[in-house]
């Protein structure tokens, strides 16, 4: 590791993929340094002469940790710390100090063993992903049940899952029913209800029901393959502290041997050339930077290893810092304040009119719509037959023939309120998103679909506030249903009937108030993602889009994982931090120090590797899972996500059911100004 984190070029850290040590006492270099520590404690014990000896045996073992390595460096025309610890050790032997030599090569070795322990666990434990891709899976092939290893999967083929057992790939819910448990995805420990139709992913433990899945990506792209991918990218991009280290610590090897040179020539005129030679070896050794560039990438890999196992992507360390400094969230609300599931939750009917008569013709001219309001009136219509000459009027509505007449669907103003102005006005207060509902020129009534806040947006929200961040949220949808929202969430800056472009413009104009996240879908807020310091993508399990849109990545649901990510991000920066402060110092104090004689080669040595210890065991803290911890639940039922929308309640008008039922959230057709066909 000498070579790999002080070199001139290539990466910080090794990208091996062997298993590393089961336990530290299996590390070549501590092994090795265990040995050269015992012969250089028995030169104490015997003569003189044998103790040479032994002094140089143990020099020659701990050397072969470092040398060989250093060796091929320099044929690859690359130097780094290596070479000032081999060139110290040759002129300590030069000068005659064997013990001060080979304590050098036991300390350095001690080190160099405990660096490449620490991150080679730290990037294994990412790596262990993998491992929860069971060994074999169960397919059907011919009608007959068939146990494949998961590299044999196909695209097509029909997995069987019994109760327990992990699915071995991503797919689709063919046949069945059950919960999943995805934690080791999304980092959510409530378990989420599966049907026909549903998505499911790689790594993720079946529940009490048995399912046939059809399967839509093999073992090297899956979902759980793609995320291990995805963060060895991102442990290689680096923020501003890594490169200033980098920075700092690149020139320094060379710059180094210079100053040797200049201490040992300066000081060979004034004095004794053989007191300043060794002085300038001990110059080499104190100034040999491999702590300093250490300080960031140890931190680094470990903060991202943990959040990925806590369902959070960090896209490196410039994520890393970008979202340890935010400051201020702004926060899309269809999908990320709400669970962008709208369903219809009132209809109310003109006097003489039923449930049936507004629904269906509601339905008849939604039928071949895609949109989610259209999706949540034919889920509340039991049978629909399509219309005819049907057509989307931009910004207003539908219209088309439902039974050979004339019919129309659309947003109040639209079509014409008429008594029913105060009902649709209630509903818009409430947080619900109106549509009218004409046939043959008579208004039927009015459907109102809302799209539920997530049960934990609010705790999200005071926790950002504790933080110290401020929320503002971001929408398309109309400002009476965005005040709505942002009041049950807790948020009191909402900037509503925004186009994308001017989701873009007012995160520029938040950055006044210091550094912004923006947190959406990270497709249709590409603009603003990529203008805030660090763009979020919420729920993007399985979303290859929202994963490259984004700085930072929520692969669940659960909100709270924002402020928890923020928290962890910023414990991060604070101990890189303190490891470029600590490793800075120590260079800056030991030098001086050196190049005047106030200390030797063996309290150089151990000052020096001691920092260096001690900068891996604090970034190594960055990857303790605290502040990730795992939420209770909030949903009583998870299967609210995949079963059938509840039944509409028709209510006369004047009446509400609204205020029997919790405060409701709200959606819109889509982003910036409701200008979609619906509403």
């Amino acid at each position: 590791m000498a070579d790999a984190c002080c070199a001139t070029d290539g990466p910080v850290l090794s990208e091996e993929e062997g298993a590393p040590p089961a336990a530290i006492w299996q590390v070549r270099e501590l092994q090795v340094a265990a040995v050269a520590a015992v012969l250089l404690l028995a030169a104490l014990f015997v003569p003189s002469d044998v103790a040479r000896l032994l002094e140089l045996a143990a020099l020659i073992a701990g050397a072969t940790t470092f040398v060989p390595g250093t060796v091929r460096a320099l044929l690859r025309g690359r130097i780094g710390v290596g070479l000032l610890m081999t060139l110290a050790a040759v002129g300590a032997v030069a000068l005659g100090n064997y013990g001060e030599a080979a304590m050098l090569a036991v300390l350095f070795s001690i080190a160099e063993g405990l660096e490449g322990y620490a991150v080679a666990r730290t990037q294994h434990g990412l790596r262990a992903l993998l491992s929860l891709v069971p060994p074999s899976a169960t397919v059907l092939r011919g009608g007959v049940e068939v146990v494949v290893g998961p590299e044999e999967l196909r695209l097509g083929d029909v997995l069987v899952v019994k109760p327990g057992e992990r699915i071995a790939t991503d797919g689709v819910v063919s046949s069945g029913r059950s919960s999943l448990d995805t934690s080791v995805v999304t980092g959510e420990s409530v378990p989420v209800e599966v049907g026909v139709g549903a998505e499911v992913f790689a790594g993720t433990v079946n529940g009490a029901g048995v399912l046939e899945v059809t399967v839509t990506a093999t073992a090297e792209d899956n979902s759980l393959a793609r995320l291990v991918h995805i963060v060895h990218e991102a442990q290689e991009r680096k923020g501003a502290s890594q490169r200033l280290a980098e920075r700092f610590a690149r020139p320094l090897v060379p710059g180094v041997l210079v100053l040797a040179a200049v201490v040992a020539g300066l000081g060979s005129l004034l004095g004794d050339p053989g007191v300043w030679i060794e002085r300038s070896l001990v110059v080499l050794v104190a100034a040999a930077p491999c702590a300093f560039a250490l300080s960031v990438p140890v931190a680094v890999v470990a903060a991202i290893g943990a959040a990925s196992k806590a369902g959070v992507l960090l896209k490196g360390g410039a994520a890393v810092e970008a979202l340890g400094a935010i400051r201020v969230v702004a926060l899309d609300k269809t999908g990320t304040l709400t669970r962008n599931e709208p369903t219809v939750i009132e209809v109310v009917a003109v006097s003489g009119e039923d449930r049936s008569r507004v629904l269906s013709v509601a339905a008849a001219l939604e039928a071949r719509s895609e949109h989610p309001l259209a999706a949540a009136i034919l889920a509340a219509t039991d049978v629909v037959t399509p219309g005819g000459d049907v057509e989307a009027v931009p910004g207003h509505g539908l219209q088309g023939t439902v039974a050979g007449r004339r019919a129309r669907l659309g947003k109040p103003g639209f079509i014409a309120a008429g008594a029913m102005v105060a009902d649709v006005g209630r509903l818009q207060d409430a947080g619900a998103t109106v549509v009218l509902v004409e046939y043959d020129g008579v208004l039927l009534g009015a459907v109102a679909v809302r799209d539920e806040i997530r049960p934990e947006a609010a705790e999200a929200i005071a926790m950002l506030r504790s933080q110290g961040v401020d929320v503002v949220m971001l929408t398309g949808d109309n400002a009476r249903t965005a005040v709505a929202i942002g009041a049950q969430a807790g948020i009191e800056d909402v900037r509503a009937e925004l186009l994308p472009e001017d989701k873009a413009r007012i995160v520029t104009e938040l950055k006044t108030r210091g550094p912004v996240a923006m947190v959406g879908d990270g497709i249709n807020d590409a603009p603003a993602l990529a203008t805030a310091d660090a763009g979020i993508a919420m729920g993007a399990m399985g979303s290859d889009v929202a994963i490259e849109a984004a700085d930072v990545a929520l692969m669940g649901e659960d909100l709270r994982r924002l402020p928890d990510a923020i928290a962890h991000a910023r414990a991060a920066r604070r101990i890189f931090t303190q490891n470029l402060v600590l490793s800075g110092g120590i260079l800056v104090a030991l030098v001086p120090l050196a190049a005047t004689g106030v200390l030797g080669l063996a309290a150089v040595v151990a000052s020096h590797e001691l920092a260096e210890v001690l900068v891996i065991g604090n970034g190594i803290r960055a990857g303790r899972k605290k502040r990730l911890p795992t939420h209770r639940a909030l949903r009583a039922a998870q299967a609210a996500r995949t079963v059938r929308a509840p039944e509409p309640v028709v209510v006369p008008a004047g009446r509400s059911l609204l205020s029997l039922s919790a405060a409701p959230a709200a959606t819109c057709c889509g982003e910036g100004p409701c200008t979609c066909d619906h509403a």
